[in-house]
């Protein structure tokens, strides 16, 4: 059988400021989160039961982790600009934030299409989002040369968590009917199998009782209704809620298409369900835990109330599921407003450090992880006190996006990172006085809270 070879396999380990260059596409893109980054790189097969479009998945694992819990996935859309998105899935600061709190990797494909087209003719990508194509044989290659390659052979059966958007929705839905005992939870965003259902070239999943355990949470911009994006996740919806799987449905009053602000609720949901699912840590039995659905929260598909199962008065077969109360709550705003609010500050920048640039100054460098609730808007540098400047975040208006420091691409409707990720430094180019002097950085998250200063640096 003529099976891809593995064409590159590039590891790094990543600290602050250490800088890697990756090139696809074209894109060049600075690296400076702590973790271990690696790549496969596979080409298109000629074999007509494998992946006919060559791909890249890149896998991020936190550092100081034994054991690797789970696998994270942020699967791309259809479309040559989707692709090129996935390509800096992995260095999503936000997602990493969830990876590192349960010990998981983040894995980012990037599947090479070549053309806009969404169906399977040559270079389209219906070629990939369907996983019976190739893509799940090429996915589940991708774990073992990562098992292989990291240090950590338990990367080939850990639970996956499968976030997916439009194609990646498809694709993530159509995995779940694969390795139903593998998904410990899914996001689906504008995507589901059922947009493709009348597709005479695309098969209907075949469904067994497994899938229904999974927790899942259908999100699409109300902008989208009447069209397959809209329809499809509804249909999936309503389909595996009638058999009693823990799933929901999260209309977003902001959007079209596009992702607006959903991982604000995406990542405190499928942080929920983390929670519920992935085996005890240390365990070496990986069977996903089984959710006890009496401690559920329920709302009708059409509202904007949630309540707890025991006081929810209508048919709980038609109701949206929801984990817990807190992910309840997260709900109700947000198909109200389109986002989530936040009242914990985040976690102080660390490793502030200072390099003298001689006449142009002193530049200050520090670390930071994302606020798992809210992400980094921007952050503050004061020297002795006193606020000396601003790394600034991002406004994407068009998108209707919260200003953030890593902000989303442009012309994409997807949530990953641009390139290149923005470094954390400052240049402070006050003129040499030789007093001593003491820095300090300040994160803000995306709603404007800000977190205590980090331990100080001091020139001499």
């Amino acid at each position: 059988m003529n099976r891809p070879n593995l064409k590159a396999i590039v590891r790094a380990k990543v600290i602050a400021l250490a800088s890697v260059a990756v090139c696809f596409f074209g894109l060049m893109e600075t690296i400076h989160a702590a973790g271990q980054y690696l790549k496969v790189e596979y080409p298109p097969s000629t074999a007509t039961n494998e992946l006919q479009l060559g791909v890249t998945y890149t896998l991020w694992i936190p550092d100081g982790v034994k054991t690797i819990r789970g696998v994270i996935v942020h699967q791309h859309g259809a479309g040559m600009t989707a692709a090129k998105s996935g390509a800096s899935a992995a260095y999503d600061l936000h997602f990493q934030a969830l990876a590192k709190k349960w010990d998981c990797a983040l894995l980012g494909p990037s599947y090479h299409v070549l053309t806009e087209k969404t169906d399977d003719s040559p270079g389209g990508a219906q070629l990939w989002f369907d996983p019976r194509r190739g893509s799940e044989k090429a996915f589940l290659k991708a774990l073992t040369d990562f098992a292989a390659q990291s240090g950590h052979p338990e990367i080939e059966v850990v639970p996956w968590v499968l976030w997916g958007h439009s194609g990646g929705g498809i694709w993530s839905d159509v995995m779940s009917t694969l390795h139903p005992d593998r998904i410990a939870a899914m996001w689906l965003r504008s995507g589901s199998a059922g947009m493709w259902r009348s597709r005479t070239n695309f098969a209907a999943p075949q469904i067994s009782d497994n899938l229904y355990l999974i927790p899942i949470m259908c999100n699409s911009g109300i902008q989208e209704k009447g069209n397959g994006a809209w329809e499809g996740p509804m249909a999936t919806f309503k389909s595996y809620r009638s058999h009693g799987a823990p799933i929901g449905f999260a209309p977003d009053p902001l959007t079209g298409h596009w992702c607006g602000n959903s991982r604000y609720f995406a990542i405190p949901f499928l942080d929920a369900c983390m929670a519920l699912r992935l085996p005890d840590k240390g365990s070496k039995n990986q069977t996903l835990k089984t959710i006890d659905m009496s401690k559920a929260w329920l709302a009708p598909v059409s509202g904007e109330t949630a309540v707890s199962a025991a006081a929810f008065q209508g048919d709980a077969k038609d109701s949206v599921w929801l984990p817990n109360e807190t992910v309840a709550k997260n709900w109700m705003e947000y198909v109200k407003t389109g986002g989530v609010s936040d009242t914990t500050a985040p976690s102080a920048p660390f490793d502030v450090k200072m390099k003298d640039l001689g006449d142009q100054g002193t530049e200050i460098t520090w670390d930071a992880e994302a606020d798992l609730e809210s992400g980094i808007r921007n952050f503050i540098v004061l020297r002795d006190g006193q606020e000396l400047g601003n790394l600034p975040a991002v406004n994407l208006v068009r998108f209707q996006v919260r200003p953030m420091f890593q902000a989303g691409w442009t012309e994409s409707y997807n949530d990953a990172p641009a390139v290149p990720v923005p470094p954390m430094h400052y240049v402070d180019s006050w003129p040499k006085d030789h007093q001593k002097h003491s820095y300090t950085v300040i994160s803000v998250n995306t709603v404007g809270l800000k977190s205590e200063p980090s331990i100080p640096a001091s020139t001499q």
